[in-house]
């Protein structure tokens, strides 16, 4: 075998299918962009299914908290499993039995089945932390934030044309004859059945590190030395971290949940035209998370962990004001010019992140991504409490959420993200990364 096959790549090119490292490359980023069906499905249909069960507006909360409760553990579990037993049978594993809950879905004819089927449903959320650490393992440290931003990008691309794609899918069986309640059921095997077609092609054409799957090699080859859950999360820029990243995908998830009600509800506009514009949300993932990981591998390179950290610091507080902005928008126009706005700067923010999680700790990547992870969808969480609440409305929600994110935007320049350096020589790559 050339000694170069079997190493992290020093650059990426997305056009490029051939060897192991792009090809688990590409796989991951279209794995978890189906993913993102199966856990974000439901969204775009909870007008037809907030009819069809007679759900309340704290209801409708409730199912939006279940949807991203459930990955905060589902993320620290595969995070550990991801440097324990490898991103493919992990990977393969989460799709197999997530699979499940999003086909059965359409069982559910009461509130409390259908919160349940939705707490199962959002597991498949860890699906992130898999693809990350999956993108990290492929390529050489000077390309890491790139190649994450792009893969987590495309992948979150999925939250975004299933917000369009879906309620298509379920108009589409409507004009076969079958009623909305019944459309809305159908809709959801589809996602499904893509989800385990994506578990055969993870399984049988990726393997975990260029070197090989862990249970082939060296394991001090394959992910390092082990490192304790504990040890890893004793530093404070792993928790500052989380932070960040519970204020940029917390509010992305969120945002994914209710985006198409508040369009639906706000401007009187049908499902499918709602749905193009949360659809445009997500659409931005196409480039905008990948230039946050672009800009910041630049700026690291020239400025190292420190201006890595000062630019995400600097993209969560433009963040929080375009969200700020787009909570007091008037008209349709203006909320989407300025959810275009905060949605630039908070897929920045979410690839910025990733630039800088696999440095932290090269020897406990998974563990880090996980808890980094889990602090995204626990801002997910806590912030979708706010549109579970009968007492303010969905416009002062966001705006509450805006000045939380700038003021966490600010706290984060405090933190220095270089305060030790990782030196990652050549021929330790395999082991870092």
């Amino acid at each position: 075998m050339n000694p170069s096959t079997n190493k992290p790549l020093e650059s990426l090119n997305i056009f490029r299918f051939s060897g192991v490292q792009m090809r688990t490359f590409h796989i991951t980023w279209l794995t978890f962009f189906v993913c993102f069906f199966g856990w974000f499905g439901l969204a775009p249909l909870m007008p037809a299914i907030r009819a069809d069960l007679g759900l309340t507006k704290p209801q409708v909360g409730n199912t939006i908290i279940a949807a991203v409760s459930a990955t905060i553990l589902a993320r620290l579990v595969v995070g550990r499993l991801c440097d324990t037993w490898g991103p493919r049978k992990t990977y393969t594993a989460l799709l197999l039995l997530g699979a499940l809950p999003v086909m059965f879905v359409g069982l559910a004819h009461d509130y409390t089945t259908f919160l349940l089927f939705r707490l199962a449903i959002g597991v498949i959320g860890a699906s992130f932390v898999i693809t990350q650490f999956h993108t990290s393992m492929m390529f050489a440290p000077k390309i890491k934030g790139t190649a994450n931003a792009v893969a987590g990008g495309w992948g979150n691309l999925g939250g975004g044309i299933t917000q369009l794609a879906m309620p298509v899918i379920m108009a589409a069986i409507v004009g076969f004859g079958y009623t909305k309640p019944e459309a809305w059921r159908l809709a959801m095997i589809v996602p499904g059945v893509l989800m385990l077609i994506m578990a055969f092609v993870y399984y049988r054409f990726t393997q975990d590190t260029p070197a090989g799957n862990v249970d082939e090699i060296e394991r001090s080859v394959a992910t390092g030395e082990k490192v304790s859950f504990w040890a890893a999360c004793a530093d404070i820029r792993v928790w500052a971290l989380a932070l960040a990243y519970a204020c940029c995908f917390g509010m992305e998830i969120t945002f994914d949940g209710v985006a198409a009600l508040y369009f639906f509800d706000n401007f009187k506009l049908e499902e499918t035209q709602a749905g193009f514009w949360a659809m445009l949300f997500g659409g931005m993932n196409i480039f905008a998370r990948a230039l946050g990981g672009i800009v910041a591998d630049k700026v690291g390179n020239k400025y190292g962990m420190r201006g890595k950290g000062i630019l995400l610091a600097g993209m969560l507080v433009l963040e929080g004001v375009g969200i700020m902005l787009f909570a007091q928008a008037g008209s349709l126009p203006m909320a989407i010019l300025s959810m275009i706005t905060f949605a630039l700067f908070l897929k920045m923010s979410n690839g910025s992140t990733y630039a800088i999680v696999p440095f932290v700790n090269p020897k406990a990547v998974g563990v880090i991504s996980g808890v980094v992870g889990a602090g995204g969808n626990l801002g997910g969480m806590l912030m979708a409490f706010l549109f579970k609440s009968q007492s303010i409305s969905y416009g002062q929600a966001f705006l509450y959420i805006g000045c939380a994110v700038a003021a966490a935007g600010l706290l984060l320049f405090l933190v220095n993200f270089s305060k030790s350096v990782v030196v990652e020589p050549a021929e330790a790559e395999l082991q870092t990364a």
